[in-house]
């Protein structure tokens, strides 16, 4: 399983949000750039970047610097936040993201993902499921920036690109989402269990390397971690073999 470490930016700073509250923001001094080339320096391959003007609203505020670090060597980009239309995530992949991250639009606007998965490729393409778990334990996707609950469940959005060439999916517990508090690891057992040919990316909740550990075993192939490497909660060295490009101890 890789690590695939994360930047949320908003109105140019980088942030944490808690619980998916745009309300309850934890702003970082570090530069994006530099958080870039620090995750690259100790092995890291992919950087997940979220827009979070365009995932609340659609704006394109922190397209500049997106594209800035889209240019950078060694570490491939997936980006996602307000990627709705077919003009935007051209616009992304030109820009030189290795991948355009789908959110809102897998739910509201499916025959329009699918095509976007056979026309860019599965390569290309990760589905992006922000879910709350409901009173049956059932994960229900929210959208438009977390604001918004669909109704629909995690399976049931999923089974909408059955025999689709679909192979990157992220799923957020929104509700462990920057507090820390460990991963919802019963719920990507469950995935994996459901969709085992989909590569499983996980996010919400992760604090240290037995939280990394404990998702590998659950079948996910990739953890996608904000807060605990941001707050370096987690050292470079336990973290090695969960990073691709990272060098050998000495």
């Amino acid at each position: 399983m890789r690590l695939i470490p994360a930047i949320d930016l908003k109105d140019g700073r980088c942030v944490r949000l808690l619980r998916g509250e745009f309300d309850a923001e934890t702003r970082y001094g570090a530069d994006p750039g530099a958080l870039l080339a620090r995750y690259r320096d100790i092995g890291a391959d992919w950087l997940h970047v979220v827009d979070l003007n365009g995932a609340r609203d659609g704006s394109e505020g922190n397209r500049d610097i997106i594209t800035g670090l889209a240019r950078e060597k060694g570490i491939r980009l997936q980006v996602g936040g307000g990627l709705r239309s077919t003009t935007t995530v051209e616009r992304m992949l030109r820009a030189g993201a290795g991948r355009a991250v789908i959110g809102s639009a897998a739910v509201t606007a499916v025959d329009l993902v699918r095509a976007w998965l056979d026309d860019f490729g599965p390569e290309r393409v990760v589905l992006a499921f922000d879910v709350r778990l409901d009173a049956g334990n059932v994960p229900r996707v929210a959208i438009h920036g977390w604001r918004d609950q669909s109704g629909v469940s995690l399976w049931d959005a999923l089974e909408n690109f059955r025999g689709r060439a679909l192979k990157h999916v992220l799923c957020t517990d929104v509700s462990r989402d920057g507090a820390l508090t460990g991963p919802n690891v019963e719920l990507y057992t469950e995935a994996a269990r459901r969709f085992p040919a989909i590569e499983w990316q996980a996010s919400g909740g992760i604090r240290d390397v037995r939280d990394l550990g404990a998702l590998a075993l659950a079948g996910a192939t990739a953890a996608v971690s904000g807060r605990a490497l941001l707050e370096e909660l987690m050292s470079p060295e336990e973290l090695r073999k969960f990073l691709p490009n990272a060098s050998s101890p000495a």
